[in-house]
């Protein structure tokens, strides 16, 4: 168990001093991981508190945050198109931030539609298992989204760390930081694992309550 949390201090120390070089430097102790998933299952359930204090962002905080991007995508699309091809002048950032902005779309609509239960879940052949099976199936998806989502949240980490570390500046800016939009994929996959933790304690009341557990989603649907 020891083991496990070896140089924990220093990632510890290197958050307090806001070092981000110590930090990614520290970040290759084994201690990464399981404080990793401390971090992401804490903060997870801070958004679910947040959601049942909030029921405004329980319902539309995932697809806030997809429109916002969505629509900054196609407009700077639509009006440096015709900044170039009629004026032959360009932002330089341009064609560096929609893919940023893309990243966001995405990953907060992985989230989104964990909540709405449209990822790959054969409900067909699940509806017609015991019961017993169907609560087994769900608590099954649950740890593997889960363990999914520790992995993706402690490397994506890492990535945004060691660009901080390296001053990455995004291309076409003066101090537009990669890193800012880079920790929006360990933040999307921990919103997720808040979702998915939402789904199984209601599949556990139904369970408990005699409800039915599996039941067929809309894609589209709320």
């Amino acid at each position: 168990m020891t083991g496990w949390f070896q140089g924990s201090g220093e990632i510890f120390s290197a958050l307090a001093a806001g070092d981000s070089w110590m930090l990614s430097e520290a970040m290759r102790a084994p201690a990464t991981w399981p404080l990793g998933l401390l971090a992401m299952l804490a903060l997870a359930v801070a958004f679910l508190v947040l959601y049942r204090v909030v029921p405004w962002a329980e319902q539309n905080f995932e697809q806030l945050l997809m429109v916002v991007s969505y629509l900054l995508i196609g407009g700077i699309i639509f009006v440096e198109v015709i900044r170039r091809f009629v004026f032959q002048v360009q932002a330089p950032w341009s064609t560096t931030l929609p893919p940023f902005l893309f990243l966001i779309m995405t990953w907060f609509g992985c989230s989104y539609n964990v909540k709405l239960r449209t990822h790959l879940a054969f409900a067909e052949f699940r509806f017609n298992m015991p019961r017993k099976g169907q609560i087994a199936c769900q608590a099954l998806d649950a740890l593997l989204w889960i363990g999914f989502s520790w992995i993706v949240v402690v490397t994506a980490t890492k990535v945004a760390v060691n660009s901080a570390a390296n001053f990455q500046i995004m291309l076409g800016t003066d101090n537009v930081m990669q890193w800012w939009f880079l920790l929006s994929v360990p933040l999307a996959f921990t919103t997720l694992v808040a979702r998915v933790i939402e789904n199984l304690l209601t599949d556990i009341r139904n369970y408990r309550q005699g409800n039915t557990i599996i039941t067929q989603a809309v894609i589209g649907g709320d």
